[in-house]
C-alpha cells in the first residue's frame, strides 16, 4: 500500500456535519486522484482515503436519495 503525505492538506467540514460539534466529517480536496476523509474531533487520528471517482459516486447517491436512511 502506498503512503500519502497529508501534512499540508487543507480540510473542510462537510456541510452535512452536525453544527453543535457532534458528528463532523472533514474532507480534503487537495489531491486529484483520492479524497481523504477524517473525523474532525480527532484531526490527528486515522484518515480514510477513497478513490476520487468512487467518492463522487457516493456523494451523488447520498444527495440523490439513493441511500435511504
Amino acid at each position: 500500500m502506498r503512503s500519502i503525505d497529508l501534512t499540508a492538506a487543507s480540510w473542510r467540514k462537510s456541510s452535512y456535519s452536525n453544527q453543535d460539534g457532534g458528528a463532523c466529517l472533514e474532507v480534503s480536496d487537495d489531491l486529484a486522484a483520492v479524497v481523504p476523509v477524517r473525523d474532525s474531533k480527532i484531526p490527528g487520528g486515522p484518515v480514510l482515503v477513497f478513490p476520487a471517482d468512487r467518492w463522487t459516486s457516493f456523494v451523488s447517491a447520498i444527495t440523490g436519495g439513493q441511500l435511504g436512511g
